[in-house]
């Protein structure tokens, strides 16, 4: 008997669980760069696309104070706005924004799975729980593979489109984004003309690029992909591009924003402004990107947008989770039959999107 076979024989003998155990911990398999940011400039060469901190006076609001005041007797706040804050602009001479990244997904199946009991757990249980998790991946990753097959389209959908470039690709007059997967030839797509809300109809490269996405997840091929689009705007010089913005939990009075970049800070200059390094796209917000597919949530039909893989169905964009922990519907509700899930199904697709995203399952309760 294989070591499938086992593996299959051994879960079945638990075919659904009513609780996952107190920690159920999947590594993520897909592996992905920053996506880094450069100006093309007019005379071919390509420069890195700095981030600059420097000051603004701009204007704010008039604040009145009561109901009756007069022109007179009205309080108002300073009409200036002096801040500090972030901007990223191409250089004078650009003809187009350059941006980067690579990518690759490990074999399905040979990523770490962490499975700890809880309190009220059986070690008997945690062990056939993730025996049916590593029989369903193995389900899905040998013969045909239909259902990975539709997740590897969707994520080489999502590449050729250029979503990941957020923002950017909003404002963009052109967009053209390369793949090339080792000494294969270079697959390009002219992203503005490829759908962001529909998973159907690829086209002959579409499926080549979802071939070798296919290749790595199934094990056959572990070489990465490099990714690179040419944004243009529709006019050349010195145009702002948006790389990620930086979270923080407390700015300093009159900061603005922080924009994300790799690389040293330069000294401060005594004009105030200062280059703080290369402008990029954070991996996790390409990959939110990559991995926004899910049209298989139940109120797809009344919504027409696809959401980001996400256990809960959470949409940051809606304020809304579209797939709730209680529901049948979620993953942590999934997770527990997978035994009885067809890795080529709806359920299935999206429970092999949610491993490749991986994630933390702790005690979920299912039917």
């Amino acid at each position: 008997m294989s070591a499938t076979a086992t593996i299959t024989a051994k879960a079945a003998a638990a075919v659904t669980f009513k609780k996952l155990p107190g920690v159920v911990a999947i590594t993520r398999g897909i592996v992905i760069g920053d996506a880094t940011m450069f100006s093309e400039l007019d005379n071919g060469s390509v420069t890195p696309l700095p981030v600059i901190r420097h000051g603004i006076r701009g204007t704010q609001n008039v604040d009145m104070d009561g109901k009756d005041s007069t022109a007179g007797t009205t309080k108002r706040r300073e009409v200036s706005n002096i801040q500090v804050t972030d901007s990223a602009k191409a250089d004078p001479a650009a003809v187009a924004l350059i941006v980067r990244f690579g990518i690759r997904f490990a074999p399905l199946g040979d990523m770490p799975l962490f499975v700890a009991t809880g309190e009220k757990d059986s070690k008997e249980d945690a062990d056939a729980l993730r025996d049916s998790i590593v029989s369903f991946m193995a389900r899905a990753r040998d013969g045909e593979a239909a259902g990975l097959h539709e997740v590897a389209r969707r994520y080489a959908r999502n590449l050729a489109n250029g979503r990941w470039l957020w923002r950017n690709r909003m404002v963009a007059s052109r967009v053209t984004v390369t793949a090339t997967a080792g000494d294969a030839e270079a697959l390009r797509f002219d992203a503005l003309g490829i759908p962001l809300n529909r998973f159907e109809g690829y086209s002959a490269d579409e499926e080549r690029l979802a071939l070798a996405l296919l290749a790595g997840l199934q094990g056959t091929n572990h070489s990465g992909i490099e990714i690179e689009a040419r944004v243009e705007m529709g006019f050349g010089g010195s145009f702002e591009v948006y790389p990620s913005q930086n979270y923080l939990e407390e700015k300093s009075k009159g900061f603005a924003r922080s924009l994300y970049c790799l690389g040293v800070a330069q000294p401060k200059g005594d004009s105030g402004v200062r280059q703080m390094g290369q402008a990029a796209l954070r991996d996790q917000k390409v990959a939110n990107a990559l991995r926004t597919f899910d049209t298989w949530y139940p109120s797809f039909d009344d919504v027409r947008r696809p959401i980001a893989i996400e256990p809960n169905g959470a949409s940051l964009e809606a304020q809304s989770f579209y797939r709730p922990v209680n529901s049948a519907a979620s993953a942590f509700r999934l997770m527990g039959r997978l035994n009885e899930v067809d890795a080529a199904s709806a359920d299935g697709m999206f429970m092999l999107a949610c491993l490749i995203r991986g994630g933390v399952y702790s005690g979920g309760k299912s039917k």
